[in-house]
């Protein structure tokens, strides 16, 4: 996993993903909606040199989307690595206040958006050594674990996002590309919350760890970020 895109990677666990691969030797284009406001990338950047290059991308943008192939080429000429990992959850929904607008943004930032930039960023994944796409969904996506009404948009997109790994996965396997989908925890990061229990560093470790062992006949799955399945 030496050529890695991260979207997502100005903060909490996306940074974590880029700091560990950068670890690792990786080169990494990492992709953030503000580069200007990604001070510590940028001194990551001054650190790393080339090894890392900070892109600007708004995924719910299906233009910026179009444009990445290029981007990516330029920069990594090939992907062994794809992070969906940008992601918006609206906090405080209870049934009676939910709104429409906070539906469609869910959805394009963490559904729509994981499917179109894997399938933009196919040819390069298809060039990759030992290609992989890694799409972090969330627990509370789990129908079979369904028991109360909170963060509706969240779990409803990130539910739709399983699906659409599904599909990607009976797409891509055949290529020789695994796609996973997996909970990273409950993570100590701006949208975790000052409650949650898990370093992102421990978090984003586990998860490369676990993608970088994950073979063919692991593609489609929903897991843990400790390999643990769980139920559609």
């Amino acid at each position: 996993m030496q050529r890695c895109l991260v979207t997502g990677a100005d903060r909490g666990l996306g940074l974590a993903f880029v700091t560990q691969l950068l670890e690792r030797g990786a080169h990494v284009l990492a992709c953030c909606r503000d580069p200007a406001h990604a001070d510590v990338l940028a001194a990551l950047q001054s650190a790393h040199g080339e090894r890392l290059v900070i892109h600007a991308l708004d995924v719910a943008d299906p233009r910026a989307i179009e444009a990445l192939p290029q981007a990516a080429a330029r920069h990594l000429q090939r992907i062994d690595l794809l992070i969906n990992n940008a992601g918006v959850l609206v906090s405080g929904e209870r049934f009676g206040n939910v709104k429409a607008e906070s539906l469609a943004m869910s959805f394009a930032v963490n559904a729509s958006a994981p499917l179109l930039i894997t399938q933009a960023l196919a040819p390069l994944l298809a060039r990759g050594n030992k290609p992989r796409v890694l799409c972090i969904s969330t627990q509370l996506a789990s129908i079979a674990q369904a028991s109360s009404f909170r963060t509706l948009s969240y779990a409803m997109s990130k539910a739709a996002l399983n699906m659409a790994v599904k599909r990607l996965a009976a797409e891509l396997s055949p290529r020789g590309i695994v796609v996973l989908t997996a909970h990273p925890g409950w993570v100590k990061t701006a949208m975790g919350g000052k409650g949650a229990t898990l370093a992102p560093a421990d978090s984003a470790r586990a998860l490369l760890d676990l993608i970088e062992h994950a073979g063919i006949d692991d593609s489609g799955k929903f897991l843990a970020y400790d390999g643990a399945p769980l139920p559609w």
